[in-house]
């Protein structure tokens, strides 16, 4: 059984995959990012999103103990929680293909693995 901040987490971060794949679906390269103030901003906003799940993750493990990913092995959680890290401490070395291959390529599986916690509070 998930705590309640647990859980309200795991809604937070669905919630967040859901924006990033809407607000990231018409772009296409990176430099769909670069090439207007509104792209920019996209970029930006994308990267708080991703860096926001990092750290909803690590909160996750550490109120769980490392208990409830462990059943989600599949997904590379310590990698998830590292771009936050990543981000966080190095935001002017963020480019635009490492956060398009992010939206690109890990969101399904990632949301798949979340629901699959919510469903089972």
């Amino acid at each position: 059984m998930l705590s309640d901040r647990a859980y309200g987490l795991l809604v937070q971060i669905r919630t967040a995959i859901l924006q990033l794949k809407d607000w990231n679906s018409n772009i296409i390269s990176s430099d769909d990012y670069y090439s207007s103030p509104d792209g920019m901003k996209n970029l930006a906003a994308s990267c708080m999103l991703i860096e926001a799940i990092g750290e909803g993750i690590k909160q996750i493990d550490k109120i769980t103990d490392g208990r409830l990913l462990v059943n989600r092995p599949e997904i590379p959680w310590k990698d998830v929680i590292g771009i936050r890290n990543h981000i966080a401490h190095g935001y002017f070395d963020i480019d635009g293909d490492m956060v398009l291959d992010v939206v690109k390529n890990d969101l399904d599986s990632l949301l798949e693995a979340i629901e699959f916690f919510i469903d089972r509070h």
